[in-house]
């Protein structure tokens, strides 16, 4: 086994040529701004021009950016109060995601705990009330779910408690009501909403899961904007998909909204209230459109082909969204044609990220229906080497978005395949709900069925395929190299699930649920379904190289479970190559991320050969 520290790969001497792939990943960028509901020129975002990820407040009225936080790990986001006045941002210990939240004033100052008197726990949801009224999700490994009130001056009340998952899904504009998310009756992929007072009284429920052989479940869009209104947008699956409706806490009235599109929509509220801003996801790419409440029409607003990352109505109408595709960066942009946000400046900073190749396109027939694939070629004709980069999730999807990993496979010559198997959103409730007791193991089979194709379309190299991806992504190549030992030469896991028992008994509170959810219970209970769908189980006929790399503070796929299968294959002399870094579930820190990413280019072409021979090799230090 080779432990890496990426020194002999440090490519930063004088006079050294940065690669345009290293560029991508160095450029500064920015999130969509979030600005104070009651004081809309107060606004946060998320940057990387330091180098790590933090959170800057940003004074729209005069221009003034100020980065708020500042941490040798980097901070994910933050909230900002509805009068503008306090930035809320969670602080936890490298990337561990247990700890408290944390405040500081807009315009600067020490930071102070939140909410005195809670202890550490995981995030769980947060809202904020007008009043200085505060309300926390949290969760912990013993404790299970608790909802908490915090009011200024007083100790906070805990109003909510159970052993499931559950989180706070919003305040309405008065403070009078409370959302909640919760699986109370123990399926975690489906929530169910209930209405509290801040006392904790009920006082409505609304649960998809009760009486009828289907599952669906329902999700917290918002409460109205408007004092006095008790109307919450709750997103449902009754027809089989995601898609809004109006549900009135007080009375008990639902309003279906008639919004006839294909695929998923989200929703959100214009400022006054009048309408819903309505994001459309169908086929990996996504489009706004605004909903008039009175009357029902569907207006599509302008924005480019490719997929929206987020998106929010302005009090003058328009909207600002983070849009990028696979070829262009992203972009903080607004309907009436302005980008709105430029990332803050530095002295000798980065410029803008280079372009990439646009994505094709592909159907495949799978075991369980057509699965779309998106395909990233470098120039010149196939058959390329091709990397199967997974999503993780597995609830989330890939998409026709910039992303720079993809990008750089591309520019060291091979083909990139990303594959929305079973388990992925965005295509029908049927597909994302397909998971259950056969996990890991449905997913290979739509990955497999994609494989085959690219390599009958003369795409992949059939001798130089490599399975990679983190999280999920890096579960199912570390399940896939085992039961799939023949097919795969190379597997690259990031963060992976590789003892799914080890991992089930050290991971997070939260995604236990999930997985008695997937698997039909722990595994005391359903042992034969844990061991089938454990990377560990199949090690001993793991034939391709395999290259790991693991946050030594991960709380998803804990770092024990990683050991555990590391030292199975390690007892077999097996090529393995194994990085460990001091971060959580990822790293928000910019140079680690391309460290890990030259990593593991290296370690494919230290196995497969370079696939352009033309191509400089990296320079040792």
């Amino acid at each position: 086994m080779t432990e890496s520290n990426g020194a002999e790969l440090n490519d930063e001497r004088p006079g050294t040529a940065v690669p345009d792939w290293e560029k991508r990943f160095r450029a500064p960028r920015v999130g969509l701004p979030r600005w104070a509901q009651d004081a809309p020129d107060r606004a946060l975002f998320v940057s990387n021009v330091t180098g790590t990820f933090e959170v800057y407040a940003w004074d729209r009225a005069t221009g003034g950016q100020r980065q708020a936080t500042d941490r040798p790990n980097g901070t994910t986001g933050g909230v900002l109060s509805p009068d503008g006045e306090w930035i809320w941002w969670f602080s936890d210990t490298d990337g561990d995601e247990f700890g408290v939240w944390m405040r500081q004033p807009f315009h600067g100052g020490p930071d102070e705990p939140a909410a005195p008197g809670l202890e550490p726990s995981y995030p769980a949801g947060l809202a904020l009330g007008r009043d200085g009224t505060a309300v926390v999700g949290r969760s912990t490994d013993k404790g299970g779910s608790t909802v908490h009130v915090a009011r200024p001056g007083a100790a906070p009340v805990e109003i909510y408690r159970h052993t499931e998952s559950a989180g706070v899904g919003g305040m309405s504009h008065d403070g009078a009501l409370i959302a909640i998310e919760h699986t109370e009756h123990g399926d975690a992929m489906h929530s169910a909403v209930r209405i509290v007072r801040p006392d904790g009284s009920t006082v409505a429920e609304l649960d998809d899961t009760r009486g009828g052989t289907e599952e669906l479940g329902l999700a917290v869009m918002g409460f109205a904007p408007v004092a006095g209104d008790s109307r919450l947008l709750v997103g449902h699956q009754r027809r089989g998909r995601w898609e809004p409706m109006l549900w009135d806490a007080a009375t008990g009235e639902e309003t279906a909204l008639a919004v006839d599109l294909p695929g998923d929509l989200d929703a959100g509220w214009y400022p006054d209230g009048s309408a819903l801003l309505i994001e459309h996801s169908f086929q990996a790419r996504s489009e706004l459109f605004r909903y008039e409440l009175a009357g029902g029409s569907l207006t599509r607003l302008d924005t480019p082909a490719g997929t929206v990352s987020g998106a929010l109505p302005r009090p003058d109408g328009s909207v600002e969204f983070l849009w990028s595709s696979a070829a262009e960066p992203s972009a903080v942009r607004s309907t009436t044609g302005q980008v709105v946000l430029d990332p803050p400046a530095l002295p000798g900073g980065v410029g803008r990220a280079p372009g990439s190749v646009p994505v094709e396109d592909v159907w495949v027939e799978g075991p369980g229906g057509k699965v779309h694939a998106l395909i990233q070629k470098p120039e010149g004709d196939g058959p390329f080497p091709a990397v199967f980069d997974i999503h993780g999730g597995p609830t989330w999807h890939d998409s026709d978005a910039f992303a720079a990993g993809p990008a750089a496979w591309v520019d060291h010559g091979y083909a990139v395949v990303r594959v929305n198997y079973r388990g992925s959103t965005g295509y029908g409730r049927a597909w994302t709900d397909a998971l259950k007791h056969r996990v890991g193991l449905i997913e290979l089979e739509d990955i497999a069925a994609v494989r085959d194709w690219t390599v009958s379309a003369g795409i992949a190299d059939p001798g130089r395929l490599v399975l990679a991806g983190g999280s999920w992504g890096g579960y199912l190549t570390l399940l896939g190299l085992g039961t799939q030992p023949e097919a795969w030469a190379l597997g690259l896991a990031g963060v992976p699930v590789a003892d799914y028992v080890t991992a089930y008994h050290d991971e997070m509170e939260a995604l236990k649920a999930l997985d008695r959810t997937l698997l039909g219970g722990t595994p005391e209970e359903v042992p034969e379904r844990y061991e089938a769908s454990s990377p560990l189980t199949y090690v001993d006929q793991v034939r391709a190289p395999v290259y790991i790399s693991a946050g030594m503070n991960d709380p998803r796929c804990p770092i024990r479970q990683i050991e555990n299968y590391v030292e199975r294959l390690e007892g077999r002399g097996h090529p393995l190559e194994v990085y460990r870094y001091d971060a959580g579930h990822g790293s928000l820190v910019v140079e680690e991320r391309i460290k890990q990413l030259r990593l593991e280019i290296a370690f494919a072409e230290r196995h497969l050969g370079r696939p352009d021979p033309e191509r400089p090799e990296p320079s040792p230090e």
